[in-house]
């Protein structure tokens, strides 16, 4: 079995844990409020401008005998710059540009900053390539939920399409990128450096569900006929 199946299969409850989370099963049968939603691009914010800083951290601390990974993180460097002023024109067309600078230079919440700190802590002290256990969390998810996400989301709160670039544009280039992410992982050959991203996969999966559990849940609501929640 190739390292990217076996991490897929390792890590397959703890991503099932995560979609299970409430506000998730939630949002995709259409209990959403703008409130949320608005929490949600904040958080994202907060993390996705780390995004590059990290892997800029990570190509600095590969050692010798990973040379062949800095020509992926350059690529990776280069497709997600500027995503971060994405999810900031997305709050502005769900409210307005002082609400988006708001959140520019506003602190991110507690399980958003933990997240963070344990992803460079990761890269810095422990083995650098556990940030790609990361990478499998947050790009893993995107695919799974953020094209579903954006249409089930939008249709309720009657926003416009400017307000949803980050999640339709970001779920589109993760398709190709977790293609091309799976090719990386199957040439990680040594033991040590596939245990080290696995461990930080099932981290980042229990982290990121944290960010989700500490956003405002909507009002109750009714789910309109024909809606579901998708499974897990």
């Amino acid at each position: 079995m190739s390292f990217h199946h076996q991490l897929l299969a390792q890590t397959e409850s703890d991503r099932r844990q995560l979609l299970a989370t409430p506000i998730i099963q939630g949002a995709l049968a259409g209990r959403v409020s703008r409130a949320s939603y608005i929490a949600f691009l904040r958080e994202a914010y907060h993390h996705v401008r780390h995004t590059v800083p990290l892997l800029q951290a990570t190509k600095a601390a590969l050692p010798a005998h990973h040379a062949w990974l800095r020509a992926p993180l350059d690529e990776y460097i280069e497709e997600e710059s500027g995503h971060d002023e994405w999810i900031l024109n997305d709050i502005a067309a769900c409210s307005d540009r002082a609400e988006a600078e708001g959140v520019r230079h506003g602190p991110a919440g507690h399980a958003t900053e933990v997240m963070v700190s344990y992803a460079y802590d990761t890269i810095a002290r422990g083995n650098p390539l556990g940030f790609f256990g990361m990478v499998h969390v947050l790009e893993g998810t995107s695919v799974s939920l953020a094209l579903m996400a954006a249409d089930a989301i939008q249709k309720p709160l009657g926003l416009p399409d400017r307000a949803f670039t980050y999640l339709r544009s970001h779920g589109t280039l993760d398709l190709e990128h977790t293609a091309h992410f799976a090719l990386l992982m199957d040439q990680v050959e040594r033991a040590d450096d596939q245990q080290a991203i696995v461990h930080a996969a099932k981290a980042f999966f229990r982290l990121y569900g944290d960010v989700f559990r500490g956003l405002p849940m909507p009002e109750a609501a009714p789910v309109r006929a024909g809606q579901e929640a998708v499974p897990a």
